[in-house]
């Protein structure tokens, strides 16, 4: 599992705390109301919805409060209309970054992207620049506890790509017009779900060994993360568990 996994399962972890917990909160009500906007506000024909319906159920988001986000989304409730907007750039050492926002002010979120990058020894790039190195992927997560040899097969069965382990738990990789479907297959199957979300996976990572590298490109990541209208971050580095225990530590 890449550096970055490791980094975002850390900054999930960190998410129990109650002002990261307002801030992840409402990332995820946006999600919601922009896939209802996007495809209707019926989860059983929009697959983008459900997906981010379940996310927010998985992120302890109220049942009522997802309901009213997907209201305003299809305009039952009057809202803020947000758009998708993507940024590409670099970290320090050459690694590839690639920040999805959702904002009701693209002029002012492309300018507070820029400044972030800038001032934490990143540059931004033009569109397309790093995004062919990465690939649209689902994930999802399930207890380490379970029997491997089961898992995989059961996992295969249900239309899934491939298992691995992130140290802890095991994660399932799907197309992601699967990931639904692979979902439903493994918890019909008893398997508990832990998280399943769609994301962007790199084809290859660049390996960093050194702690002063290591804490140039997290603090970029840290800081990109912590913008109000950022709702994911994906890079392509690689470093070890003892490097990213220093950096938190």
């Amino acid at each position: 599992m890449s550096g970055h996994s490791k980094w975002a399962t850390t900054k999930h972890r960190k998410g129990a705390k109650d002002s990261a917990r307002a801030k992840l909160f409402a990332k995820l009500i946006r999600q919601v109301e922009v896939a209802a906007r996007e495809g209707g506000g019926d989860v059983n024909t929009n697959a983008s919805l459900r997906t981010m319906f379940q996310k927010a159920r998985d992120g302890s988001v109220p049942l009522d409060t997802i309901e009213r986000a997907i209201k305003r989304g299809t305009g039952e409730l009057e809202g803020v209309r947000y758009e998708s907007v993507t940024y590409e750039g670099y970290a320090s050492g050459g690694i590839a970054v690639i920040v999805e926002t959702l904002t009701d002010n693209r002029n002012r979120t492309s300018a507070e992207i820029k400044s972030t990058f800038s001032k934490n020894g990143g540059s931004i790039a033009e569109p397309g620049a790093v995004s062919w190195q990465f690939d649209r992927k689902g994930l999802i997560e399930v207890p380490g506890s379970l029997n491997e040899d089961q898992l995989l097969e059961w996992a295969l069965e249900s239309g899934g790509e491939n298992l691995s382990s992130n140290g802890e738990n095991f994660v399932i990789t799907t197309d992601p017009t699967e990931l639904g479907m692979v979902r439903d297959a493994l918890e019909e199957l008893g398997v508990k779900v832990l998280s399943a979300d769609l994301t962007l996976v790199p084809q290859n990572v660049i390996p960093i060994t050194d702690e002063g590298e290591t804490k140039k490109v997290l603090r970029l990541m840290d800081a990109i993360d912590d913008h109000d209208d950022v709702q994911n971050v994906y890079a392509n580095f690689d470093l070890s568990d003892e490097l990213l225990a220093s950096y938190e530590g």
